[in-house]
């Protein structure tokens, strides 16, 4: 009997964090037994011979990130190259590499050691002791009991890419769009084409963006977001208690907190935080009314110049005709980005990957998935062309384990004053949004250049945004305007393919 698949899934939910790259986070996952998974799926993870050249022509090669490796969870230390020049440099060992040019993956620990420079004379908090080999570290699988455990549980994707070699604001919009529309930096923070979240809204699909502690970022980003009712909108106090109530909507779109104190994983931030976001994302579904018909996509938004060993498949779809910066086609995708699917209906060690001869898993799979549920039509080309991950689900009937029910999130380190009271660069780009909201006595404009800490960020966001709802008459105010921490939860289109058999 076929298993029933995504008609068996009402609910899906995707929590995107911020650059980590997939040897980064999960490469050491099955390191001890040959790279296989218990069902027997081969996993292209580490070696530990892996490595790449230094300034002096050293090879230096990847090692194991433990509980006990000094600032574990600050690790890399500073925040890597992330742009597209600098992804270039990781991939070619160059920032303009001719059009036909084979990536090596051996530009990153050169690159590394131009960015903690850069950090530096930026006056970036950089964790004493850090060097450029360190780009190499990944973590082992008890560093990270929370992200190990689901990707040992439930299913992990050896071969998910992030849709474009660059930083976030990019990759965010292929997430929710399919495109960036040629844009390649974080410079553009607006985009103008239409959204999944429209798409469904057209539909009378049911969905909602989350923020943690802040309203969304995402919602700023794309017309129909920005247009929508505010009851689409909502902090993960209403994920929360959305999901113990059994109002979760068809589908779900995760925020982590941006600030240099939150749990977006971004380096040099806190990683021990975002373990705790995803035990407490899995619990609140976990335990939640409508477990036996989620599926859970956990993924980062690009590697963050984070070390990886695999190169980016090229050939693939470009989304539209929009015209790439830098002279980019778009038909190369970026770097391994760390993906785990979590469901009731998923068979314990599943690698989910697509055939070598396939479109390559991406962002946009994410997209292909959803339409391929509420039976939508794609956004652009891209995610015509993206597989979805439907046949993953191959349990006739959904699980009952709770496999993460003794799993507990690592201890959060104690953090360095200088970078708690720095302004994140998402927070920075969030604010830049707030500012062009308009509202009584306010038109397009910038942030307010007496802006300084991390706090300062957070309540200016806060403040815009409400004065923005409070102007939009028509619009019912959001349900929670509370800014507190959450409780952890201690309480027919597109194409699939099977999983490893």
């Amino acid at each position: 009997m076929t298993a029933p698949g995504l008609s068996a899934v009402d609910h899906i939910v995707v929590l995107m964090l911020e650059n980590r790259s997939f040897d980064h986070m999960l490469g050491f996952l099955y390191n001890d037994s040959d790279n296989r998974s218990p069902l027997g799926h081969p996993y292209d993870g580490l070696t530990g011979t892996e490595s790449c050249p230094n300034d002096a022509g050293e090879q230096i090669t990847v090692y194991k990130i433990t509980p006990e490796t000094p600032d574990a969870y600050l690790t890399p230390g500073a925040d890597p190259g992330e742009g597209f020049a600098a992804t270039n440099a990781q991939l070619f060992g160059t920032e303009t590499p001719p059009r036909a040019a084979a990536a090596t993956n051996q530009g990153f620990v050169t690159n590394y050691a131009k960015a903690i420079l850069a950090n530096r004379a930026k006056h970036w908090h950089v964790v004493p002791g850090t060097t450029a080999e360190m780009i190499m570290g990944c973590y082992a699988p008890e560093a990270l009991p929370v992200l190990s455990a689901l990707a040992r549980s439930y299913a992990v994707c050896d071969q998910w890419f992030c849709s474009v070699p660059t930083m976030t604001m990019p990759n965010r919009a292929f997430a929710c769009a399919a495109t960036s529309q040629g844009h390649l930096d974080d410079h553009t923070k607006i985009f103008t084409t239409p959204s999944i979240f429209g798409l469904l809204n057209r539909q009378g699909i049911d969905w909602k963006i989350y923020g943690y502690t802040n309203p969304p970022l995402t919602r700023m980003d794309f017309p129909d977001t920005a247009e929508a009712s505010d009851a689409h909108f909502g902090l993960f106090t209403d994920f929360q208690r959305d999901t113990a109530n059994g109002t979760l909507p068809g589908y779900a779109f995760l925020e982590p907190s941006w600030n240099s104190t939150g749990n977006s994983q971004h380096p040099n931030y806190n990683v021990a935080a975002g373990e705790q976001l995803l035990l407490d994302t899995y619990r609140a579904l976990r335990q939640g009314l409508q477990w036996s018909k989620t599926l859970l996509i956990i993924t980062y938004d690009e590697h963050g110049g984070c070390y990886d060993h695999v190169a980016p498949p090229t050939g693939v779809i470009p989304p539209d005709d929009s015209v790439g910066e830098f002279g980019f086609d778009f038909t190369r995708l970026g770097l391994r980005v760390p993906t785990v699917l979590v469901s009731p209906l998923i068979e314990a060690g599943t690698v989910f990957r697509v055939p070598p001869d396939s479109t390559p898993l991406d962002h946009t799979s994410i997209l292909a998935t959803i339409e391929h549920r509420f039976r939508l039509d794609p956004l652009t080309a891209r995610d015509a062309a993206a597989p979805n991950i439907a046949t993953v689900l191959t349990r006739q009937t959904p699980r009952t384990d709770d496999p993460l029910a003794t799993v507990r999130a690592p201890e959060s380190p104690q953090l360095p004053q200088s970078l708690r009271q720095t302004p994140s660069h998402l927070q920075k780009v969030h604010a830049d949004l707030a500012a062009r909201l308009i509202t009584e006595g306010h038109t397009d404009g910038e942030p307010p250049i007496d802006l300084r800490t991390s706090d300062d960020y957070d309540q200016y966001i806060r403040a815009r945004t409400r004065a923005w709802q409070a102007h939009r008459p028509d619009q019912k105010p959001a349900a929670t305007t509370q800014s507190g921490p959450p409780n952890p939860s201690t309480s027919g289109r597109g194409h699939g393919h099977e999983p490893h058999a």
